[in-house]
Formats: C-alpha cells, sequence, structure tokens
C-alpha cells in the first residue's frame, strides 16, 4: 500500500494481522504514532516460516477458488516489489521468507515503541524520513534475525544502545540525519559500517567519523606514555649520590657518636677547642 494518499493515524485494526509478513505503508501522509501493539504480529515473532502455509494463505485455498472461479492457481506465480537494503529489488515465491516492516517517508511522531523488539523474526525495518524521536529502544537487540535497519533522517536522540552492535547478521544499518550523541558501539562488526551510516550526528563520535570522544585524548596519552629509560649516567649518578649519602652518614657518626658516648674523649674535645679559640685570639691581636 505504499506510494499512496493515504492520512490519518495507524489504526492498532493492524495489529490484528498476525500472520503478515510483509508492511509496506511507505511513502504516504500518515502521523501521529506507531501502535505498540506490534507485538501481534504473530508471523514477525516467529524466526521460522511454514511455506506451504505462508502459499496458501496468500492464494486462498486452492479448493475454494476452483468452486467460485472454476480454475486452478495451480502454477500461479506471485511477484512483489520491496525496497530491500535500499535498493528497490523483485521477489517470487521461493524468497517468501522475508519478514519487514516499512514505515518510511511519513509523518510518523512519537517513539519506536519498545515492542519492535517482540518481532524476533523481523529481517527488515525502515523507520527513516518520519519525525519520530526519543531514543532507540535497546530491546531492538533482541532481533537477531534482522539483516537491514534504517532510522535515518528522524529525530532520534540519545546513545546508540550497544545491543546493536550484537546482531551478527545486520549488514546494512543507517542512523544518519538524527540527533544521536555519545560514542559509536564497538565490538563484532559494527566498525565495517561507513561514516554514511553515522553522519549529520553532531554530537556523535567514534572511529567510523574519524572524531574522537571528550576523554579519549587523555587515555591515549596516558598508553602511549613511556617510563623514562635510565641511562648509564643517570646510574653512576645515582651511586654517587647513594655512596656520598652513606660517606657522610658514617663520618658524621663516627665523629660525634664517640664525642656522645664516650666522656674522656668529650672531655679531650672540649679541651682542644679551648686551646684552638685562645691560639685564635692571640694571633688576632
Amino acid at each position: 500500500m505504499r506510494g499512496n494518499h493515504l492520512s490519518g493515524n495507524l489504526p492498532i485494526h493492524l495489529c490484528y494481522l498476525n500472520r503478515i509478513q510483509l508492511l509496506d505503508l511507505s511513502r504516504n501522509n500518515l502521523s501521529r504514532g506507531i501502535p505498540s501493539c506490534l507485538k501481534n504480529l504473530t508471523a514477525m515473532s516467529e524466526q521460522s516460516i511454514n511455506s506451504s502455509d505462508t502459499m496458501s494463505r496468500i492464494y486462498w485455498y486452492n479448493n475454494t477458488y476452483y468452486e467460485i472461479y472454476g480454475s486452478s492457481l495451480e502454477g500461479y506465480t506471485l511477484d512483489i516489489t520491496w525496497m530491500w537494503k535500499g535498493v528497490e529489488q523483485g521477489f517470487k515465491n521461493p524468497e517468501l521468507k522475508l519478514k519487514s516492516i516499512d514505515l518510511s517517508s511519513n509523518h510518523l511522531t512519537g517513539e519506536i515503541p519498545k515492542e519492535v523488539g517482540y518481532l524476533l523474526g523481523l529481517v527488515s525495518l525502515n523507520l527513516s524520513r518520519n519525525n519520530l524521536s526519543g531514543e532507540i529502544p535497546s530491546r531492538i537487540g533482541n532481533l537477531r534475525s534482522l539483516e537491514s535497519l534504517d532510522l535515518s533522517r528522524n529525530h532520534i536522540s540519545g546513545r546508540i544502545p550497544s545491543s546493536l552492535s550484537e546482531i551478527d547478521y545486520l549488514q546494512k544499518l543507517d542512523l544518519s540525519h538524527n540527533s544521536l550523541s555519545g560514542r559509536i558501539p564497538s565490538g563484532r562488526h559494527f566498525e565495517t559500517f561507513e561514516a554514511s551510516s553515522f553522519e549529520g550526528n553532531i554530537d556523535l563520535c567514534g572511529e567510523q567519523l574519524n572524531k574522537t570522544c571528550p576523554g579519549d585524548e587523555d587515555q591515549t596519552t596516558a598508553e602511549h606514555q613511556e617510563p623514562p629509560v635510565k641511562g648509564d649516567d643517570s646510574v653512576f649518578y645515582e651511586g654517587l649520590y647513594m655512596s656520598l649519602g652513606i660517606g657522610y652518614f658514617t663520618g658524621f657518626w663516627g665523629l660525634l657518636g664517640p664525642l656522645l658516648l664516650w666522656r674522656p674523649w668529650r672531655i679531650a674535645y672540649i679541651k682542644f677547642l679551648n686551646r684552638l679559640t685562645d691560639y685564635v685570639y692571640v694571633c688576632l691581636l
């Protein structure tokens, strides 16, 4: 239902479509918020699909169709066109395991509902080009089957949850042109995403943007600062000072020790100082 002139809000009745696998309402004029009842989309919560059951639901029951129209659907092929990882591609019956939600290019507001974290089988999620705000829910890291995530050109703020870096199959990520801040998470394959995935976020920093985060310079300086190497001169002077200290200590106590502790030496030393003083006095006269 993309590319129409649909307006108004997303009705909660959409959540009754518990067997739907592909929901495309992009390029319309839809407004207000995304309903939190998305967790009721049971088919998107399952990580495996019964292909035969899916085919029967898409084509309706063949017997019923035959009774009404007098012809069989055997050999019929379903072709769909879908925006997949930023490129419009065609899909046929064998590829109906694709589970995707595309609500891009509307006027949706509010936060991304945390209930989106229940859609464990979701392979693609595109909420770009809206007016969404708030933070990226950390539960989005539960979507381990996710291969494509596009939240670009919104007003999303806060930090990028580290749980995103734990999605092994994530191949396309676009968080550009938002109000995200802080350090871009690291780990696993998160460093492989280019700067274009994060550009347009003034307060975002990290290796992908070639932009240092506050405190990185001090940490880098501390890591690269090496302790001074002691050369031959420093070792020599260290030994010299140690020797002088030991010599001074030994000489000082070697002289004063006996004078303080042995009375005859102390008396002799005092008499010597008196004679020396008299001699100097006579010479000066």
